[in-house]
């Protein structure tokens, strides 16, 4: 049963239609991301559930209660900006407290739940420190902590890990979920990065000029996108022209449609493979190669097609120094769309 139902909201700014008759639904406790690049819409929509819009037109549905038009303050929705947005004069308990002050709790109330919810983002320690004295990671939680304290029904995140640095974004990625879940939290997030998105959501929205492209579980966008945009968008796929594979593979390849492949889905070799119906084969220069952790990407030219093939570290020292190399991307790893109106 959907939590928000989100139905045929509409939104435009002047000429600019920014939102177009989206529809989606989102669970109780379920965490959900909107994902897409930068104008597609995702934002807008965040604002419009949190009040800080009004839509042209559709409804917003909390909790089986129509909140579309209702003040922002009255909707229990917590919210946490790109900019965190804390009070520079307060310190950590009174940004914390602030919301539960306007509510008019106790103070034996307030100082219960501050340091409840500052334990749960493990900021206890820093209550008397000002933002100005904390680390952007530090900053973040507090304006968790700050959404979280008056127990909200939804928690929106608008990129809140966009000022954070690799390396600290990922494990802040995991505390947020990790109290979403001991919350039993329903969340929202806005981003523009697929793997943020794929790490943390149960959900994703896929966003595209203003309409939903592809929605379903990060695994069903990441391995079953369908078009060549969601494709592009989460997983890197390669994404050739049916004339184009049918050259680099010497006219294997006759259908009429755009391939596109994942670039670990590809088997590269020092020696050619053994031609099958089961696999397409041909053969190419490496170009280039990205150390990405635990797989290096190359970058591959293949009569004038460029390639991205991912190789296990283990492997690396195999290709590094080469420059032909065999390809093969068996059929069952490939998708298929229909190629662009000429």
């Amino acid at each position: 049963m959907s939590y928000i139902r989100i139905k045929n909201i509409c939104k435009s700014f002047g000429n600019n239609r920014v939102l177009k008759d989206i529809c989606l639904d989102v669970r109780k406790n379920e965490f959900v991301s909107l994902l897409g690049s930068s104008g597609c819409g995702k934002t807008t929509l965040l604002r419009l559930i949190a009040g800080l819009l009004s839509a042209d037109n559709g409804s917003i549905i909390l909790d089986e209660e129509d909140i579309t038009y209702k003040n922002s303050r009255d909707r229990k929705i917590g919210m946490i900006f790109q900019s965190y947005a804390l009070f520079p004069t307060m310190n950590v308990f009174n940004n914390v407290a602030y919301g539960l002050r306007l509510k008019k709790e106790s103070p034996a109330v307030i100082t219960r739940e501050v340091m409840s919810v500052l334990e749960a983002v493990d900021l206890q320690h820093k209550i008397g420190s000002f933002p100005s004295q904390l680390s952007g990671g530090e900053q973040q939680r507090v304006a968790l902590a700050r959404a979280l304290v008056t127990r909200p029904k939804v928690l929106l995140l608008d990129e809140p890990f966009n000022a954070i640095d690799a390396k600290l974004r990922k494990a802040l990625q995991l505390k947020i979920k990790e109290i979403h879940n001991q919350y039993e939290m329903t969340s929202i997030m806005v981003t523009h990065d697929q793997e943020e998105a794929m790490r943390m959501s149960d959900t994703i929205f896929l966003f595209r000029e203003g309409e939903v492209e592809q929605s379903g579980t990060p695994m069903e966008l990441y391995l079953s996108p369908r078009s060549k945009f969601a494709a592009s968008f989460m997983g890197n796929y390669n994404i050739i022209a049916a004339k184009d594979f049918s050259k680099i593979t010497s006219g294997q390849y006759l259908n009429d449609q755009t391939v596109a492949f994942r670039p670990e889905a590809i088997e590269l070799g020092e020696e050619p493979f053994l031609k099958s119906k089961e696999a397409y084969t041909f053969s190419g220069e490496i170009k280039s190669c990205t150390p990405q952790g635990s797989f290096v990407r190359f970058r591959l030219d293949v009569l004038g097609v460029l390639l991205s093939v991912d190789v296990s570290v283990d492997r690396y020292a195999s290709f590094r120094k080469s420059k032909a190399v065999h390809l093969s991307i068996p059929v069952e790893k490939m998708l298929f769309y229909a190629e662009d109106p000429k």
